[in-house]
C-alpha cells in the first residue's frame, strides 16, 4: 500500500498556523514579509516565523515557506539571506518557482529542501525529473491535472522525489495563477501576490465596429462573472489520490480565516485516518461536504481530476461567496464539568443554538441556557469583541474548540 501522505495546510498569520497543527496538519506552508505569493494575509516577520516554526517542531510538525514570486533582480540579490535566515530558524523546506532562484539557494543553503511551487507549471514527468536532476525534493503539481495524469507522473519519476496536489481551495482562472488581468486592469501583479481577483467581477463585452454598446454576458439579470472559477474540493477522492502516489495534501487558503484552516483541515484528517484504519472497506463519509460547506466559499467543483472542467467548472450568476455560519467564540478553557471561558469572536445570546466544533472530539449541538460575564454577572448576550465569557457546557470539550451559528437571513 502506498504511504500515507501529509495533510498540508495554509496560515496567513500564527494563530492560523496553530489552528492547523491543532486540528490536524502535518505539515503549514506561510510566508514570510519577503517573496510570498499571498500580499493580503498579515504573513510572518522574522520574530513570528521563528516563532511559528519553534511551536510546529515543539509538536512535531514541518513549516515550509514560500518564496515563490516571480523573481526581480533585487529580489535575487537578497534570496540567498532569505533562505540561510529560514534555514537557521529550522524551516523545513522552502517553496520556488524561479530557476534562478533555485539556483542561488541550492549553491547558498545546499541543505535546505527546495520544493518546486505550481506557479512553475509542472504538468508532466520529464519537467519532475528535471527539477529532481536538480536537486529539488518535492515538485507541487499544477492544479490543472487528471488522476491519470498525476498517475502517470509518480510512475516516470524517482520514487525519492516527492509529490504534492492541491485537493481544497480556490481555482484560478488562468494556468496556475499565471495571471495579467490584476497587473493589466489595477496594477497590482498577481505574480507578485498582489492579486486584485478581477476574474471574480462582473463583465460587459463591446464588439468592436459597435463602440460604446455594451452587450451583457448573462442569461438572467444577476450578471455575468465567466471567468469565476469554482472552488475546488477532492475530500470525495482520497483512495485515488492515495492510489496516484501524491506525498502531500495540499490546502490552498493562507488569506482564509483560522476558522476555515481548523474546518477544512479537520475534515480531510478525519477521512484519510479513516480510509488507513481500514482501506478495503472504506466508505466515504458524506456529512463531511457538509461540514466543508459550513466555511466560506464559492460552490465545489472537482476540478481537473477527471478531465477539464467544462462550463460546469464557472460560477456565471455571482462572485459572492457562501457565507452560512460564522464562528461566535472560541473555547479558552474548560474544566471536566464543561464550565468554560469563551473569548467572543461575534456577537451571540443566550436562547440560541450553537455548534461546538473541537479539535479531536465530535462536533456538538448545544443551546445556551447561561452566560456570565468575567465578573460572575449574568448577562443575556456577548455583543462586546474579545469579551471573555463564562458558559456552562453540558460536557467537558477541548481547548480551541470553536463555536459557531448559523447565520440568520432576513
Amino acid at each position: 500500500m502506498n504511504t500515507k501522505p501529509e495533510i498540508l495546510a495554509p496560515a496567513g498569520d500564527y494563530d492560523k498556523l496553530v489552528a492547523a497543527i491543532q486540528y490536524g496538519a502535518d505539515a503549514v506552508y506561510l510566508g514570510g514579509e519577503e517573496f510570498s505569493m499571498r500580499v493580503a494575509c498579515d504573513n510572518f516577520s522574522d520574530d513570528q516565523l521563528k516563532k511559528g516554526i519553534d511551536f510546529a517542531k515543539e509538536n512535531g510538525r514541518k513549516i515550509y515557506i514560500a518564496a515563490n514570486v516571480i523573481m526581480k533582480n533585487e529580489n535575487i540579490d537578497i534570496i540567498a539571506d532569505f533562505a540561510n535566515k529560514i534555514y537557521n530558524y529550522g524551516a523545513d523546506a522552502v517553496i520556488v518557482s524561479d530557476i534562478g532562484a533555485f539556483d542561488v539557494i541550492k549553491r547558498n543553503v545546499p541543505n535546505l529542501d527546495i520544493h518546486i511551487s505550481t506557479q512553475a507549471n509542472t504538468n508532466n514527468y520529464a519537467s519532475a525529473n528535471m527539477w529532481h536532476k536538480l536537486g529539488a525534493s518535492r515538485v507541487v503539481l499544477s492544479r490543472e491535472m487528471t488522476y491519470d495524469e498525476v498517475k502517470k507522473v509518480r510512475e516516470k519519476t524517482d520514487k525519492d522525489l516527492e509529490l504534492e496536489l492541491f485537493v481544497h481551495g480556490a481555482m484560478c482562472v488562468s494556468y496556475s495563477g499565471r495571471c495579467l488581468l490584476s497587473s493589466f486592469m489595477t496594477g497590482r501583479e498577481a505574480n507578485r501576490g498582489a492579486c486584485a481577483q478581477p476574474c471574480r467581477w462582473k463583465y460587459y463585452l463591446m464588439e468592436e465596429k459597435r463602440p460604446g454598446e455594451y452587450m451583457p454576458v448573462f442569461e438572467n439579470d444577476s450578471g455575468s462573472y465567466f471567468f469565476n472559477s469554482k472552488d475546488l474540493c477532492l475530500i470525495e477522492f482520497l483512495p485515488e489520490i492515495v492510489d496516484a502516489g501524491v506525498s502531500s495534501l495540499k490546502i490552498e487558503g493562507r488569506v482564509k480565516s483560522e476558522y476555515y484552516v481548523a474546518n477544512t483541515v479537520k475534515a480531510y484528517r478525519q477521512e484519510l485516518d479513516r480510509y488507513f484504519e481500514n482501506p478495503d472497506k472504506y466508505v466515504f463519509d458524506k456529512s463531511q461536504l457538509e461540514e466543508l460547506g459550513k466555511v466560506s466559499h464559492r460552490v465545489y467543483s472537482y476540478g481537473f481530476w477527471h478531465g477539464a472542467p467544462t462550463n460546469d467548472g464557472q460560477i456565471y450568476n455571482s462572485s459572492a461567496y457562501i457565507r452560512d455560519y460564522e464562528v461566535v467564540g472560541v473555547v479558552k478553557e474548560c474544566d471536566d464539568d464543561g464550565n468554560a471561558i469563551i473569548l467572543q469572536k461575534n456577537k451571540f445570546s443566550v436562547g440560541e443554538t450553537v455548534e461546538i466544533m473541537q479539535p479531536f472530539g465530535k462536533t456538538l449541538s448545544y443551546k445556551i441556557d447561561n452566560m456570565k460575564d468575567e465578573r460572575d454577572r449574568e448577562i443575556d448576550c456577548a455583543p462586546h469583541g474579545k469579551m471573555l465569557v463564562k458558559i456552562k457546557l453540558p460536557c467537558k470539550v477541548d481547548e480551541n474548540s470553536m463555536i459557531r451559528k448559523e447565520k440568520i437571513v432576513d
